[in-house]
């Protein structure tokens, strides 16, 4: 069975830092893409930062500078840097592995990070 498992979530002041990790199993299909989205109450799960199997990156404005993906392709892993967290950061974290054929595609359960003003 594949699986996706994060962890690295919780509780942080504002401007303070968390990095959540994400490992997929060994059985997953090959993997092109990962990335993190998330989902905050009552809002429709959005894109957080992505990354490629060659480092290709790629952020919405509402995080980049302040967040970073980095990936092992080895592990089969990705990481989530976030930096000067704010209060509107507070959400579910999904880690998300995608694979080359259109429509591959698996999920983590989540993982809450909650920033307090």
């Amino acid at each position: 069975q594949v699986q996706i498992v994060e962890s690295g979530g919780g509780w942080v002041q504002a401007g303070g830092s968390l990095r959540l990790s994400c490992t997929a199993s060994r059985n997953i299909f090959p993997i092109n893409t990962m990335g993190w989205y998330r989902q905050a109450p009552g809002k429709q799960r959005e894109l957080v930062a992505g990354i490629t199997t060659d480092g290709r990156t790629n952020y919405p404005d509402s995080v980049k500078g302040r967040f970073t993906i980095s990936r092992d392709n080895a592990k089969n892993a990705v990481y989530l840097q976030m930096n000067s967290l704010r209060f509107e950061d507070t959400a579910v974290y999904y880690c998300n592995a995608r694979g080359y054929i259109a429509g591959l595609e698996a999920w983590g359960q989540g993982t809450l990070v909650t920033v307090s003003s």
